[in-house]
């Protein structure tokens, strides 16, 4: 089922595992409420073409309209998470100029799709993330990292510069100052240093990364799914907003929160001391 399908239809729907599409770039899986995209492209270390951006994107609107998924975890096949743009059919491609921008803006509406996710979305760094890799991990709600991954910003060693609003980004979750060094050095950091600086909230064995990964979706697909996606809302905004503003808007989604039958299950659920069983309603 493509987005364009999904217009058509009910903006809101349940994803089935027969349901789920069969892509060129990715293998998509849905493990309870947690739905994982896996880039599919191992024999080049999973790097970008159009075709990825594409299918990401789509793989993206179905997170969102599905009324079953209620979180998303990013991972790569075989050694790699992303090693950026696909240096060999980039050489090879003779693109016009404004082909040229359409795709860069691929890249960037890609990062913009996982950061403006409704849904809580976890990058699993399972090995190199580079470039684009790590553009679209800084646009997760959470990284974790296998311990010898790779995370690093290599553009202006190929005179490029970083997109997927990494600039701002960056800075606001380990601090100017690292910033800084990973964007001008260009350097790689593995899973252990990036835990260090906050890039990532953990570091685990390669062998438990995928596991962990899941047992993080799981957890934030518990929550109300209202309450997180005016959360998410609110924290990526927070920087941008002045105070007075942001009061407001907390107002705004605590009231909001406050109509659903969700916010009535959970008051029940404390009263009787039990789980709640949230229904994004």
């Amino acid at each position: 089922m493509s987005r364009s399908t999904l217009s058509a239809a009910s903006s809101r729907f349940t994803l089935t595992a027969e349901a789920l599409p069969a892509y060129e770039t990715l293998l998509v899986s849905l493990q309870e409420q947690v739905l994982e995209i896996r880039f599919n492209r191992p024999h080049r270390l999973n790097a970008v073409v159009e075709t990825f951006y594409t299918e990401l994107i789509d793989a993206l609107g179905l997170a969102e309209q599905a009324e079953n998924v209620r979180a998303v975890v990013l991972t790569g096949q075989g050694r790699a998470f992303c090693v950026g743009a696909d240096m060999k059919e980039h050489g090879g491609a003779a693109r016009t100029l404004y082909q040229r921008r359409e795709y860069l803006q691929l890249g960037n509406d890609v990062c913009e799709a996982i950061y403006r996710l409704k849904k809580p979305v976890v990058a699993a760094v399972n090995g190199y993330a580079l470039g684009a890799g790590a553009e679209m991990a800084v646009a997760c709600d959470f990284i974790i990292m296998a311990e010898d991954a790779l995370i690093g910003f290599p553009e202006t060693s190929i005179g490029t510069c970083v997109g997927g609003g990494v600039s701002k980004i960056l800075p606001q979750i380990v601090g100017l100052t690292q910033a800084r060094r990973l964007l001008f050095t260009g350097e790689k950091i593995n899973g252990v240093e990036a835990v260090r600086i906050a890039l990532a909230l953990a570091a685990y064995p390669q062998d438990q990364l995928l596991k962990e990964a899941h047992v993080l979706g799981a957890r934030l697909a518990e929550q109300a799914p209202v309450s997180m996606a005016m959360l998410k809302r609110l924290v990526n905004l927070a920087s941008a907003n002045d105070i007075d503003s942001h009061l407001q808007q907390e107002l705004d989604a605590v009231f909001t929160c406050s109509t659903t039958d969700d916010w009535q299950e959970g008051v029940d659920a404390f009263a009787q001391k039990r789980k709640p069983r949230f229904k994004g309603q």
